[in-house]
């Protein structure tokens, strides 16, 4: 939908839904102005962030969708979330204890999905379930995603033989700019819903004792590499976030450093 077409969709919604351009500006906490800009097709001049309020204020969901050289940006986000997949799975191999599983799917009472991966601990009978991320989207559509992929993670995992008495869940995001101004931005959220950081992750692994939320940024492998995976968990710079350093480095077939990440306190 070009933004012609989002503009004429926003007034239409608007309109049917009895609501003046004022009462929109006012429940989504822009200028009347801004309104009239969007609903004429004017996006350009407009931060995205103002534009998806102003969808939202009238229940308009708005996507953004990137292209480039044809399919090629697919198989370009594709190879990323392998290479993180790969590099953080080679990681988990080499905590004595763990077995992994990727890509878990499941269809439970109609209820479909994938889990990025699924890992077991047999000693204490706790499963880990891990989200990875290669970018931040829709905050609040990936942690309902991940609750039920949580929710429904003992059923999936009995399927396998495991009986679990504990799940534990960690996302794991590529460590970039854009992420972790996008983790500041939402720090209140991610922090109520994430308690750990990519602190505690190396020791957690080591003495999964109690059930944990975390997340922590990973330096994702490049998958044309031949050379050992190298991924670093660290938080970003900004209020509510860690980024004090810790320890260890991890070797093996591939080597792991985790110095920091995620919130100090969340497919």
């Amino acid at each position: 939908m070009d933004d012609q077409r989002l503009g004429s969709l926003i007034r239409a919604v608007r309109l049917r839904r009895h609501l003046r351009q004022i009462d929109v500006a006012s429940i989504a906490g822009v200028s009347r102005g801004s309104v009239s800009l969007i609903e004429r097709g004017h996006l350009q001049k407009l931060s995205l962030e103002t534009v998806r309020r102003v969808a939202v204020a009238v229940e308009v969901r708005v996507e953004v969708l990137g292209r480039w050289r044809g399919d090629r940006a697919d198989r370009l986000m594709s190879r990323r979330h392998s290479a993180l997949a790969e590099s953080f799975a080679s990681f988990l191999s080499s905590r004595p204890g763990w077995t992994t599983e990727p890509e878990v799917s499941f269809s439970i009472y109609g209820e479909r999905g994938i889990i990025d991966q699924l890992a077991w601990h047999a000693a204490t009978c706790h499963l880990l379930v891990i989200e990875l991320k290669t970018e931040f989207v829709d905050f609040n559509e990936m942690l309902g995603t991940l609750d039920r992929k949580v929710r429904l993670a003992r059923t999936i995992a009995a399927g396998r033989g495991w009986r679990a008495s504990q799940v534990s869940v960690w996302l794991i995001v590529v460590d970039t700019r854009t992420n972790r101004r996008h983790a500041t931005e939402h720090a209140t959220l991610l922090g109520a819903r994430f308690k750990l950081d990519g602190r505690a992750l190396r020791g957690w692994l080591q003495r999964p004792a109690e059930p944990v939320t975390g997340m922590a940024f990973w330096t994702d492998a490049n998958g044309g590499s031949a050379s050992p995976v190298c991924a670093t968990a660290r938080g970003p710079s900004g209020s509510g976030f860690g980024s004090e350093s810790a320890a260890g480095t991890v070797r093996g077939s591939s080597r792991a450093q985790i110095k920091a990440g995620g919130t100090s306190s969340q497919r």
